[in-house]
């Protein structure tokens, strides 16, 4: 059977291992899930969503390959098409052709598959029985097997994810893939230890598996080893000279990982290094694409950030920190209206929220003229959202925000001048005219009765 090549690749936060479906005429390319969630670098993030590719054949090269079942001509079609949507961040259209191959094919394993990843990026609760019915036609199909028990766990389901994938793993003991599965289930349960003995188990299947290298330094990653992380990423990216070259130097998820431990670490020009080299490649990573913008943003260029937030929100239109940054961008080029919609999205999807308070207040306080708002009911909705984030920042051990006393005096002392203004503006009350005239009056008196 042909080997068949990874097109895409979804970035689904804390996914699965899945790469590609196969067909045996032509080349047939399918999306690709990804493999686990790191802590975020900022509070507002919802995690970086790591991904690699691989392709149909097994992880470890001395598993043989089953036959497995032809996709039909009809089916190939809207496949393909299907991929091209994805490309473009069209995942309803991507959704639809995908269901057309599957109609057209009812073993069209990989268009389940393909399927599943798409669902997943739409937070559809279906995509799980796509990847299941993906490895029920081909058993051993690993990027479906590797999904499904991760994208268990991602759901809140840790424990079925880690009996689902020990139990493959027993029927699959050469399975690098299906143990690196395991080994980030292991990681997102906080569980070092076996996470990272079962990742360089996975490396002793097949030494040269970017996902269990990944994982390796993800695990540390979350465990705040950030050196030993750092480490890892170094094999995968840069290797150690001419004896010990680099892994795999063009691994998307590594670059991403390395470019937040970058962020954690204050080097903005290295972090925006990598993260420019993630999106260069992989656009639909919507982790790298907010941490991107959120860059550009600091600096003050919202036209450079907001092509990359509106296509973060077309991988993965639920995430929080794309759209809270898409109002702080919209604010800035002058869209107050369309800056207020997303804000008030964040808080509708997660009231706790706190940096959407502070985005607000800037919100108010530095628009010129805010729709259907006076320049005192701004005033006022500046000061009530600064000293709303205030409030709750007190409770957190965050830096973020911290000139937010300074804003809200800003915000007060406007208000005061819009106070002073408006008094001044009162006209001078008129004397009443049942008040007795003044002495020397020039009014005339009454002639007296009687005067000649």
């Amino acid at each position: 059977m042909r080997k068949y090549t990874v097109l895409l690749a979804c970035a689904i936060a804390a996914s699965g291992f899945a790469a590609c479906g196969g067909g045996q005429d032509k080349t047939v390319k399918s999306p690709a899930t990804t493999t686990g969630t790191a802590p975020a670098a900022s509070s507002t993030s919802s995690g970086p969503a790591v991904q690699y590719t691989m392709t149909d054949q097994p992880s470890s090269s001395d598993v043989p390959v089953a036959e497995r079942p032809r996709m039909n001509e009809a089916a190939k079609a809207p496949y393909l098409q299907a991929l091209e949507a994805f490309g473009r961040g069209d995942l309803e259209v991507s959704k639809s052709l995908f269901r057309d191959a599957i109609s057209k094919d009812s073993k069209a394993y990989q268009a389940y598959y393909s399927l599943g990843v798409v669902l997943e990026r739409l937070h559809d609760s279906d995509a799980l029985s796509q990847y299941r019915q993906a490895f029920t036609i081909v058993p051993d199909y690993e990027p479906a097997i590797t999904a499904y028990g991760v994208g268990l766990a991602r759901r809140g389901s840790a424990s079925e994810a880690d009996q689902f994938l020990t139990e493959r793993r027993a029927k699959m003991p050469k399975s690098a893939a299906v143990t690196a599965a395991l080994a980030e289930v292991k990681s997102m349960q906080r569980d070092t230890g076996t996470a990272q003995e079962l990742a360089q188990e996975a490396l002793k299947l097949n030494p040269n598996f970017p996902p269990a290298m990944v994982t390796l330094a993800r695990d540390h990653f979350r465990n705040r080893r950030l050196d030993l992380a750092d480490y890892a990423l170094q094999a995968i990216l840069d290797g150690f000279g001419v004896e010990n070259p680099p892994r795999d130097k063009e691994n998307a998820e590594a670059r991403l990982l390395r470019g937040l431990i970058y962020r954690e670490q204050g080097a903005r020009p290295a972090a925006i290094k990598e993260f420019e080299q993630v999106v260069a490649v992989r656009p639909d990573l919507v982790d790298a694409s907010v941490q991107l913008a959120k860059y550009y943003l600091e600096s003050g260029n919202a036209d450079r950030a907001l092509p990359l937030l509106e296509r973060a929100l077309r991988y993965d239109q639920n995430d929080l920190a794309a759209h809270l940054n898409l109002g702080d961008c919209l604010r800035l080029l002058g869209r107050p209206a369309d800056s207020k919609k997303e804000f008030d999205w964040v808080l509708a999807k997660d009231s706790t929220q706190i940096q959407v308070h502070y985005d607000l207040g800037l919100l108010y306080l530095f628009t010129p003229t805010f729709p259907g708002m006076t320049p005192m009911a701004q005033a006022d909705a500046a000061i009530a959202a600064f000293e709303k984030y205030q409030q709750a920042r007190s409770r957190t051990p965050s830096t973020a925000g911290s000139d937010v006393e300074e804003l809200i005096n800003r915000a007060k002392a406007k208000k005061a001048v819009l106070e002073a203004n408006a008094a001044a503006a009162q006209p001078a009350a008129a004397p009443s005219s049942s008040a007795p005239a003044a002495a020397g009056s020039a009014t005339p008196a009454p002639a007296a009765s009687g005067a000649q």
